[in-house]
């Protein structure tokens, strides 16, 4: 199947507050090395600068959980991830604090978590950041999401009640923000894709998800082994379904392909309408489905046109 991005591709300039996202916060000298133990990436080496990508899984390798995770201070770290998740995920961490020396709350109602895409980054961070950079700025903190295709994303982490920064421009509704998601490549969990998938299945270890020089957390074993014994056979995508007619794409759906129009290739894992039309979606789905004819739903349903991921999967570079 082509890999070529439906015409026009859409181009936001603007900001959107992040309801859908909640905090949690583990606070104490021992805050990143419990958290550094559970999950997939590496909290105790993260610097000042940065900010991660990570996942929490069950024993089996299966994401429970999905976070952008950074620093304010040095016995602190904020874990920001889907907000539906949140009370599920925060009890399962703390089920193994045990005698840790830290403390995990919900810190949701401490902060606004805004969204800024496009131009409107500018009047935060005047040159490209890179990857998960980490910033000051008068009302917080901003971090460097993954590019929506080729237009910059920052997401601000102020204090609740701050203002907010001039010059963001245009307020975007929850689904344009959801659709910059979707074309970014980068799938959070939510409740529909619970234990679903290990990191690979959604890319992780190609975008700073997985740090694979760390030591044990939960599912590690699983996690490297399908990473070196090319055990993997699935992967995400992003698809764009232009002749949806009535119809949505909903997390959790099966996708079908021609080879094989009997049983689900893929599931969807993020999905959003598309400003110009039609539905974008991420999908994670059998490798060898990438060069057929995709369906949305059955073998019948409507045909889904792979788009490309805007970076390099790990076992290309």
């Amino acid at each position: 199947m082509s890999q070529t991005p439906p015409s026009p591709t859409p181009l936001l300039h603007g900001f959107a507050v992040l309801s859908h996202l909640g905090v949690i916060q583990a606070q104490g000298e021992e805050a990143a090395k419990f958290l550094h133990n559970q999950l997939t990436q590496d909290l105790l080496l993260i610097k000042p600068d940065e900010a991660r990508l990570a996942a929490f899984c069950n024993a089996k390798g299966r994401m429970q959980a999905s976070f952008l995770a950074f620093k304010p201070d040095a016995n602190t770290v904020l874990l920001i991830c889907n907000r539906d998740l949140l009370a599920t995920t925060l009890k399962r961490l703390s089920m193994f604090v045990m005698r840790a020396k830290l403390k995990l709350t919900d810190a949701t109602d401490q902060f606004t978590l805004t969204g800024v895409i496009g131009n409107a980054t500018l009047s935060i961070a005047k040159n490209p950041l890179g990857m998960c950079h980490k910033v000051s700025f008068e009302h917080g903190t901003a971090i460097s999401l993954p590019p929506a295709g080729d237009q910059p994303r920052l997401m601000l982490v102020s204090p609740a009640g701050a203002a907010t920064p001039a010059g963001l421009g245009d307020a975007l509704t929850s689904e344009q923000w959801l659709w910059s998601e979707v074309r970014s490549g980068v799938a959070p969990i939510s409740t529909p894709i619970y234990e679903a998938f290990v990191p690979q299945m959604l890319n992780y270890e190609s975008v700073g998800g997985v740090n694979f020089k760390k030591g044990c957390y939960p599912g590690q074993e699983v996690v490297a082994r399908s990473q070196f014994r090319g055990t993997l056979k699935r992967r995400a995508y992003i698809v764009h379904g232009a002749d949806m007619g009535t119809d949505s794409i909903q997390v959790g759906q099966e996708v079908f392909s021609s080879a094989d129009p009997e049983q689900a290739t893929g599931t969807v894992a993020l999905a959003a309408p598309n400003p110009c039309g039609g539905w974008d979606a991420i999908v994670s789905m059998q490798t060898a489905s990438a060069e057929t004819t995709l369906h949305l739903g059955s073998a019948t349903g409507p045909v889904l046109q792979l788009l490309a991921l805007p970076y390099a999967l790990l076992e290309d570079i």
